[in-house]
C-alpha cells in the first residue's frame, strides 16, 4: 500500500538525517534527505488520491506528481501548508546547488532556485522539514482511516 511506501521512505531519511548527515555533514546528504522525503509525499498524494477515488470525490488520478499534488490540493485545502512544502522541497530536488562550511557543524547548502533566488538550507531547517513531513504522513492516514 502506497502509505506503507511514504513511511519507509520517513524511515530511510530518519537514518540519513540522524546517522549519515550527523558523522558527514556533506550536502550530498541533505540533497538525498530531500529526494526522500518528496518521495514520501509522493507515496502519500497517491493514497490520498485513491481513498478520493475510491470514494468518488474524484473521477481519475492524473500520472504527472505535481497534478497529483494540485488534485490533493483542490480535494482537501487542510493539507495547503503540507503541499506548499512538498512543491518547495520539489524545487530545492531539482535545483542546483553549492556548499559552504561542508564536513563542518554549521554546514549549508545553497539552493539555486532562480538565476535571482538563492535559498540556504542548513541542518536544523532539515530537521524542521523532515518533522513537517511526518506531520502530513500521519494527517493522510488519518484521511484514510
Amino acid at each position: 500500500m502506497q502509505i506503507d511506501d511514504a513511511k519507509e521512505e520517513i524511515k530511510r531519511a530518519d537514518h540519513l538525517i540522524y546517522v549519515s548527515l550527523k558523522y558527514t555533514r556533506t550536502c550530498d546528504i541533505m540533497q538525498n534527505i530531500f529526494k526522500r522525503l518528496v518521495a514520501a509525499y509522493d507515496h502519500a498524494i497517491l493514497a490520498s488520491l485513491e481513498k478520493a477515488k475510491e470514494q468518488g470525490k474524484t473521477e481519475f488520478i492524473p500520472n504527472s506528481k505535481m497534478l497529483k499534488a494540485e488534485s490533493l490540493y483542490r480535494l482537501k485545502r487542510k493539507f495547503k501548508e503540507h503541499l506548499d512544502l512538498y512543491f518547495f522541497m520539489k524545487k530545492v530536488g531539482a535545483s542546483d546547488f553549492g556548499r559552504r562550511e561542508e564536513y563542518r557543524k554549521h554546514v549549508t547548502m545553497l539552493c539555486y532556485i532562480t538565476e535571482e533566488k538563492i535559498v540556504e538550507i542548513n541542518v536544523p531547517q532539515v530537521m524542521e522539514y523532515f518533522e513537517k513531513t511526518k506531520l502530513f504522513i500521519n494527517d493522510v492516514e488519518e484521511y484514510l482511516g
